[in-house]
């Protein structure tokens, strides 16, 4: 869909712009709370609105499996099953099946067949029938089959995933969409320069509404993996949205805005409140730890959420010792806020011209208080 995207502010790299949505629009850089069944683990959808998050990210390899693509649309669609009438991106699945490598049956040309995570029931997914899933889901942003290769993968065997890759993205940009669903096509290569190059530069061919940075944060050295992001950002389409795929530590945040990443995901936040730890400005704080127990101070002084403006850490310490849920609700709320605030503060400072500082700042904070 053309104009799709807007950028309104550049410093250096870095871009702030705007995603219009058949569900609205997303402020961006954007990051992207995950919710892999159709829900954010522990928060509910208006706590999501008012922590200010704007898009969510539902995972097209389990809602496919439970309860079925089927079901959501006889009940109206993924928005409605949920109770988000914000914009959603669904991932292809396809991440899904490749990481579980011993699931895989067969890969070939036309698509892969693997066993369900859930029975081990055969399965086959191919460009259509991924599309299929997701336009009967019905969400905002969709996005392609594709093949990601581990990080210590041959290189035969990356030049193969590179090549299917493009080849299902344009099975998957023919197929038909849900009205609206605006489609966003894979590049992958992981660090090597020549075959990411490729990948990009076939995608870029295909005219997709947007292009997310696949098979990066997998387990390859993190300098590598920031050095890759700067250059292939570049040679990305600059009036569309650019995704990088699973990063959500502040440090790394930070890093690919820096580098002209508009949107980016992960599941860190919840998953680790539900370790028992807070993302702060003092650096994570493993809330299980004794030197919690008697602290009257909220978890971040700075934060409005929940969990800090109302309680201290030792009643929190008290809840995640004890296995109680709203401990983890209120990490997981407040560790969403952390990220969601950080990227808005990034957002802020790309329009002010000072993002380098605002990053510098941050950091300095971050380290300071580790060390």
């Amino acid at each position: 869909m053309k104009d799709a995207y807007t950028v309104t502010a550049s410093d250096g790299a870095a871009r702030a712009g705007v995603l219009c949505t058949a569900h609205g629009e997303v402020p961006t850089p954007a990051f992207m709370p995950v919710g892999t069944k159709a829900t954010v683990k522990t928060v509910d959808p208006d706590e999501l609105r008012s922590l200010g998050a704007t898009i969510l990210l539902g995972n097209t390899y389990h809602l496919h499996f439970r309860p079925g693509e089927d079901l959501i649309a006889e009940l109206g669609g993924l928005h409605r099953f949920m109770g988000w009438d914000g914009p959603i991106l669904t991932d292809s699945g396809g991440f899904q099946v490749f990481s579980l490598r011993d699931t895989i049956a067969a890969v070939d040309d036309d698509g892969v067949t693997f066993r369900s995570v859930y029975d081990g029931a055969l399965a086959r997914f191919t460009p259509e029938s991924v599309a299929a899933v997701q336009a009967k889901l019905g969400s905002d942003v969709a996005m392609c089959l594709d093949i990601c290769a581990p990080a210590d993968v041959d290189r035969t065997e990356l030049t193969e995933a590179v090549r299917r890759t493009t080849l299902w993205a344009a099975r998957q940009r023919a197929a038909p969409r849900a009205n609206g669903q605006l489609l966003f096509g894979i590049a992958q290569g992981a660090s090597d320069a020549e075959l990411r190059r490729r990948s990009i530069a076939e995608l870029g061919a295909l005219d997709f509404d947007g292009y997310a940075l696949g098979g990066l944060a997998i387990g390859e050295e993190r300098e590598l993996m920031f050095e890759t992001t700067a250059w292939a950002a570049e040679l990305l389409p600059p009036d569309r949205p650019r995704y990088f795929m699973g990063i959500g530590d502040p440090e790394g945040v930070l890093e690919v805005i820096e580098r002209g990443v508009d949107m980016f995901d992960c599941v860190l936040p919840t998953r680790t409140a539900r370790t028992g730890s807070a993302l702060t400005w003092e650096g994570r704080l493993n809330l299980r730890n004794a030197r919690f127990a008697r602290d009257p101070r909220p978890l971040d002084g700075d934060c409005s959420c929940q969990a800090c403006s109302r309680f201290s850490r030792a009643y929190l310490r008290h809840l995640i010792n004890q296995e109680e849920l709203l401990g983890l609700r209120l990490l997981s709320l407040h560790n969403l806020r952390f990220l969601v605030e950080l990227t808005a503060n990034a957002r802020a400072a790309i329009e002010q011209g000072r993002l380098s500082a605002y990053k510098a700042e941050a950091l300095g904070r971050l380290r300071s208080a580790a060390a």
